[in-house]
């Protein structure tokens, strides 16, 4: 089983024990977070998107730790004109596993198509 959730503006595809770099979160580490914003679920070939997140679906992530990613360098050149600018930058990130997926199959509304292979 997987899903597709979307935190940070970014979409992750992610199954129970994934380890994920997501945008940096003002939450502690040791702590969990429910992601409800859930895009789409496949459960044994199974498949149920959201309109546009599936109701009842939610992801439970424990945060690891924070981090910077590493350093990368943003150098500005302008040929024949003595311009030069050199900026570095390290992205923060927060380290999560994903501890459980929930959601209600028991649910009407939850109706699972069969994957196209």
């Amino acid at each position: 089983m997987y899903v597709i959730m979307e935190t940070g503006g970014k979409q992750y595809r992610v199954q129970e024990g994934d380890i994920l770099d997501i945008e940096k979160l003002s939450i502690a580490a040791g702590q969990t977070l429910d992601v409800e914003r859930v895009l789409m679920i496949n459960q044994d070939g199974q498949v149920q998107f959201g309109t546009p997140y599936v109701s009842g679906a939610k992801v439970v992530l424990e945060v690891a730790h924070h981090g910077k990613g590493r350093k990368i360098i943003v150098f500005k050149y302008k040929a024949k004109k003595n311009y030069r600018r050199k900026q570095g930058h390290r992205q923060q990130f927060t380290k999560v596993i994903v501890k459980s997926i929930e959601f209600d199959a028991q649910k009407p509304e939850l109706n699972l198509k069969k994957e196209v292979s």
